[in-house]
């Protein structure tokens, strides 16, 4: 079993860059700016042999009482319950404050291993940097530069130590190599998207809160249901471009794009309260140009009345009537109504998108379309489609050779593509189709 480090602080002293640093990764946002990070955020590391976990929490306020603070509170205290060492990050520059205090008054009531790190350290002496947090009574403080990473590897070898020192190492469980599904959940700020993650987990794993812009990261959980292994990701609200001020929402919402191409399956979450935006349409519209397969969920749908629901249906098929591969999903994440089939479409959108098609079926569909329905001719040229195979998955791609296939227009294009998704039953993932014509080699070469 792996041993748990969760890195704890208060706002703005590198906690996220000694993540990325201790990950080898820039999965945590890092920037000059308090309460970036807010919910608790997992990832891997190894030093030499030895694998570890490391959790980034927020910014701690331990006696915050309500609002975001107190949401970020719980997050951070449920990674040190996790957490078999605590590093106690502080900066070096601006030396000791009332807020170290407090966290240490916590953390020495957790029970939790601790170990005092004084960042952003760099050209400072040791005595210097250090002599005042002797007084929070933690032992020796260890100095890095987490953005530099002076110290980093020392310290990671002895946080190693220590939890290895009070959990002897376990036999561990055979790995399972069967492959996780990765879902982003994308939308619009304040659609439910937290509130679904939650849901899904039977936990708050992520901050859920009545105020747009609660999750700024892009945070993977993975999760196991009905025996199938997910990845969930929990993404930032996107916003329309004109209304992206802050610089750092810019950056979230940079990730969340970068989720989308990364995921299996995209799960595109609306708000059945507000009316379906130019901006939802956007964002179906990326994912669409990605290839990811794609469930929508119509969130906050219990409650409204039957004219509203009929006229958020008749919104629906106007404005995204694009999506028509997809499955809709009318659900409450709030009350854990309709996640059952949201899920099993989920499953469904992956299969298709994943889906091997042979080389014989693909072609005998492309003889039986031809035969049902020719492709118009263009002058004296009439398109002849010849044979079909697959060119990748995820999404599908079906390559089809012939002669003369410029000359096929995109509705006859567009009625292969529907002819090839109800052969294959191809639902929930868009279907790419690219044509290769042959050389006549009859033709007189072009002088």
């Amino acid at each position: 079993m792996k041993p748990v480090i969760a890195l704890v602080g208060r706002p703005n002293v590198g906690k996220s860059t000694l993540f990325n640093r201790m990950t080898r990764s820039r999965d945590a946002l890092v920037a000059d700016m308090p309460g970036l990070t807010r919910d608790r955020h997992y990832g891997e590391g190894r030093m030499g042999e030895r694998p570890f976990l490391v959790i980034d929490t927020g910014g701690f306020e331990p006696v915050a009482k309500d609002g975001i603070m107190h949401e970020m509170a719980k997050q951070t205290k449920q990674a040190v319950a996790e957490a078999d060492v605590v590093i106690f990050i502080v900066d070096g520059r601006q030396g000791l404050t009332p807020h170290d205090k407090t966290i240490t008054d916590f953390l020495r009531k957790s029970g939790r291993s601790v170990m005092l790190v004084v960042n952003k350290s760099e050209g400072m002496k040791y005595t210097s940097v250090t002599a005042e947090f002797y007084e929070l009574g933690l032992g020796d403080p260890y100095v890095i530069s987490a953005a530099h990473g002076d110290g980093v590897g020392d310290l990671v070898e002895e946080s190693l130590d220590l939890a290895f020192a009070q959990r002897p190492p376990e036999v561990e469980e055979p790995v399972s190599k069967e492959r996780s599904i990765k879902i982003a959940i994308v939308g619009r700020p304040n659609v439910g998207k937290s509130t679904l993650v939650n849901t899904l987990l039977g936990e708050e794993r992520v901050i859920a809160f009545d105020m747009p812009g609660t999750t700024r990261d892009s945070i993977e959980i993975p999760f196991e249901r009905d025996g199938t292994q997910y990845t969930l990701i929990d993404t930032a609200g996107i916003r329309r471009r004109g209304k992206v001020f802050e610089a750092i929402e810019k950056f979230s919402v940079v990730k969340t794009l970068q989720s989308i191409s990364e995921a299996n399956v995209v799960l595109l979450l609306l708000d059945a309260q507000q009316d379906i935006s130019e901006q939802d349409a956007h964002i179906a519209g990326f994912i669409l140009e990605t290839g990811r397969a794609l469930v929508v969920g119509i969130n906050k749908w219990d409650g409204l009345t039957s004219e509203r629901r009929d006229e958020i249906k008749i919104d629906l098929d106007r404005k995204l009537n694009f999506l028509s591969f997809a499955k809709f999903h009318y659900i409450s994440a709030l009350k854990s109504t309709g996640i059952a089939p949201l899920m099993k479409s989920v499953d469904a959108a992956y299969a298709a998108a994943m889906s091997n098609l042979t080389t014989p079926k693909l072609t005998r569909a492309l003889l039986e379309a031809v035969e049902h329905q020719q492709p118009r001719r263009k002058g004296s040229i009439r398109p002849k489609l010849r044979y079909a195979h697959q060119g990748g998955m995820n999404p599908p791609i079906v390559v089809i050779h012939g002669n003369s296939l410029e000359a096929i227009d995109a509705n006859y294009r567009r009625y292969l593509e529907k002819y090839f998704r109800e052969t294959f039953s191809l639902i929930g993932t868009p279907l790419r189709i690219e044509f290769k014509s042959g050389k006549n080699p009859f033709a007189r070469p072009i002088k």
